[in-house]
Formats: structure tokens, sequence, C-alpha cells
């Protein structure tokens, strides 16, 4: 396509990208969850009001990059495994298998394949000495730095609800789980404009123009838009509203039967922090804006839920999936490990990845330090030292996710002689990527 014929098209699309975000996984920890931006990382946000992460794409397109070379948005540096807090003493074998879930993705590239037959063959009763030696023998960490050459970050949490639902609509389970729209439409400009490597616009077809797919208040005012894409329905909005923010869940259904379902993909607009409306409008106090808080808002003002709720126009669609997985599926296409799966920006953290994670538990200052694996990513989550940490299914994760809003520091571990800058540039590759 030439020069001139994309600009066409960037025109056309202009009110589209301004309106719409971009679309990736979810899992956002709570309504009070901080998008944060590609620069400099602040913990916690000022005020503790969440920033909008995707403000710059509207001026991206006004402006092409000329370099044609997406900016980077951290580092990694090399150091030594004295560097990592008391990571010997860690579970490792936990970790270990973690790892090894992801290899049947990770071992297509030829870096990690050796690696992967190792960690294999260690199986789930090797000594947590054994498995130390395995990662000092054949990995090298790095420690990952913001672009401000800070190593802290935020730290927050993510879980597995279980809705009550049904198949079929009725007075009790009134609010439907929607599968992804045939009419909308996915836009991907990254073959001409590198700096939208991981994004993708959503949109719809109106007459000759696209434009914005419909938003939460679009959908939720309109009963009719999204008829015949129902998988289930459910007897609670506000819990609903918290799966979208997930990504993924269990529905037990009132025939005794349990359905998993998994993000498919969301409308392209972008992720509005509900906690953040609640606090601007002087409904609750910063210090509230937990997910469990905002729930309890939600009680106590059952007339105002759903106008609050539609300040977040972005809307997440599922798919059903098959029974007997041992977690929800997370970006890497494996299932997430409770307590061991994190979600990382795969533009600075490599998909499959062990990366240590040195924060706190969730409201307390006692100390969590964890080898982990980089499995999934999410809407909020942009920037280097950014996770979202995967507490596992149930209420009492929940509860933990939930309250988790912490500082912490993370080091990448990569196969020795692994190319670092490469990883940063194509940190993708050979990986199945949800909602892109």
């Amino acid at each position: 396509m030439s020069i001139p014929a994309i600009r066409s098209t960037l025109l056309i699309l202009c009110p589209l990208i301004l309106l719409a975000g971009c679309a990736t996984a979810p899992q956002e920890t709570d309504a009070s969850a901080t998008a944060l931006s590609s620069t400099a990382l602040q913990c916690p946000p000022p005020n503790g009001i969440p920033q909008c992460a995707d403000e710059k794409l509207g001026a991206l397109l006004r402006q092409p990059p000329e370099t044609g070379v997406e900016a980077p948005r951290g580092r990694l540096e090399k150091t030594g495994w004295s560097a990592l807090p008391k990571w010997e003493n860690d579970d490792l074998a936990r970790a270990l298998g973690a790892f090894t879930s992801g290899c049947p993705v990770l071992a297509e590239q030829p870096a990690w394949a050796s690696i992967c037959t190792t960690a294999t063959a260690l199986g789930a009763r090797a000594r947590n000495a054994q498995i130390a030696r395995f990662f000092r023998d054949n990995f090298e960490p790095y420690q990952i730095l913001n672009t401000n050459e800070t190593s802290a970050g935020m730290v927050t949490g993510y879980y597995e609800p279980l809705l009550h639902g049904s198949r079929t609509r009725s007075a009790r389970y009134r609010f439907p789980i929607y599968a992804t729209p045939q009419d909308m439409l996915t836009i991907d400009l990254s073959s001409v404009y590198p700096d939208f490597k991981h994004k993708r616009l959503r949109g719809r077809m109106d007459g000759g123009k696209v434009i914005p797919y419909f938003s939460r208040a679009d959908i939720d005012n309109g009963a009719s838009l999204l008829n015949g894409l129902e998988i289930a329905w459910v007897d609670d909005a506000v819990e609903l509203f918290f799966l979208h923010i997930q990504g993924s869940g269990q529905i037990q259904l009132e025939n005794g039967e349990r359905l998993r379902i998994g993000y498919a993909d969301q409308n392209g607009h972008p992720f509005r922090s509900l906690g953040g409306a609640l606090i601007r409008k002087g409904e609750i106090r910063p210090e509230q804006a937990s997910m469990q808080g905002i729930k309890e808002w939600t009680r106590k003002n059952p007339g105002k839920a759903q106008e609050f709720m539609n300040t977040n126009p972005s809307y997440v669609f599922f798919k059903e999936l098959p029974g007997g997985l041992s977690g929800p599926i997370g970006t890497l296409g494996v299932p997430l490990t409770a307590e061991r799966s994190l979600a990382i920006d795969q533009r600075v953290v490599p998909l499959g990845v062990p990366v240590y994670l040195s924060t706190t538990y969730p409201g307390t200052a006692t100390p969590l330090n964890r080898l982990m694996v980089a499995q999934d990513t999410g809407g909020a989550i942009n920037g280097a030292v950014r996770a979202d940490f995967y507490w596992g299914f149930g209420e009492e994760a929940g509860k933990l996710a939930g309250r988790m809003k912490q500082t912490g520091r993370m080091w990448v571990l990569l196969p020795k002689g692994y190319d670092s800058k490469a990883s940063l540039s194509d940190s993708s590759a050979s990986t199945k990527t949800a909602g892109q």
C-alpha cells in the first residue's frame, strides 16, 4: 500500500482511533487498578486516581512515526543471582511446574528447546536444590528497569471468579455473557506502523465508514444489539462487570453443571477505572477503591451502579472453554497456575519466561518473594516494572486479588547467551496472543 493510500485510510479511521482503545487481554486487577502509561511509573499513582493507558494513540496516528521503531518502554539490565532476594528459599518445584506448562509453546523457539527438555526431565520429584541448580546453570537474571531507570513498579492481582447463571434467560438470570460479534472489525496496522505491533483496533461498518464498535453503555442499554450471541445469563450485573475485568471465570449453572469461560475479544474502547470514577465524583475515598470496597458501594447505591459502570466503555466478549482445564487460558495459550502465573507487558517481558518477583502480600508489608512465569497480559498492564499476580480461583483468591496494589521489583530469567535486546524487539514471537 502506498503512503498516500495509507494516510487516506488513517483519515477514515481517525474517529475510530480517537474513541477506541487497543484491545488486549483484560486481566485488570480491580476497578482501581492503574492503567499505567508507557513513561515513568509511579507507585502509587498521584492521589490514588488511575490514569488511562492509551491516550497517546490518537496523537501517534495524527503524526505517523518516522523511525519505524517503537519507543522503548523499559530495559533489562544483566545482574547476578545474589541480587534476587532469597530466591532459593522459594518452593521452586511449583515454579518449575508452571514453567514447563508453557514449554509446548516456548520449545518452538530454538533458544528454549533444550532448556524445556531438561526442565521436563527434572520432574515433579526433584528437590529444591536440584531445581535451583537447573536455573543457575541455564539462565541469567536481568533486572527490569523503567524508562526513567527506576526499579520499582506496581503489582496488582487478579483471579478467576465464580458466578451463578443459566443457559436460558429468566427473571433471575437476566444479564448476558456475550460471544464475539461477527460484525466487529479488527484493524491491524502493525505491518506499516511498528508502533502498533501490540495494538489492534476494533470497529464496525456504518455505510462506507468505519466507526467505533458499541460501547458498554450501548450494549447494556441496547438489549437487541447482540441478540443470539449469549453464552449464558447470570444473576448479578456487578459480578458480571468484574468478570470483564478479570477476563475469565466459571459459571455455576442452575442445572448443576459448571461452565468455564475465557477472554475472546474486546470492543476496542479503552479501559476506564470504575474506582477512579467513584473517587473523582466523591463517592468513595481512594483507600476504599479495592474490588471489595467498590462492590460494597454498589450494594449501598444500586440506583447509581449501572451509571458508574458505564463510565468504563470497554466491554469484553467471551468463549466457552473445554472442561477439565487446570486453570483459565492466558495469553501464552496455556492454563494459568495459581500464585505462579504473572501478567506482564510483553513489550518488555517475553511471554513464557521465568520472572522473579519481590513484592509484599496484599495490604501488608510482609515480603512476598516468588519465582513466577510470564504467561498472561492485560489491558492495564502497561510499563516495564508492572505486573498482575494470578491468585487462582474462588472467593479467597478474590479477596487477595481485590486488595493487592503493592510496590515491587522484577527480574527476568533468560537462557544463557540469549539476546535480551532481541527479546524486547520481538517479545511476542511464537506465542498465542489473546485479544490481539
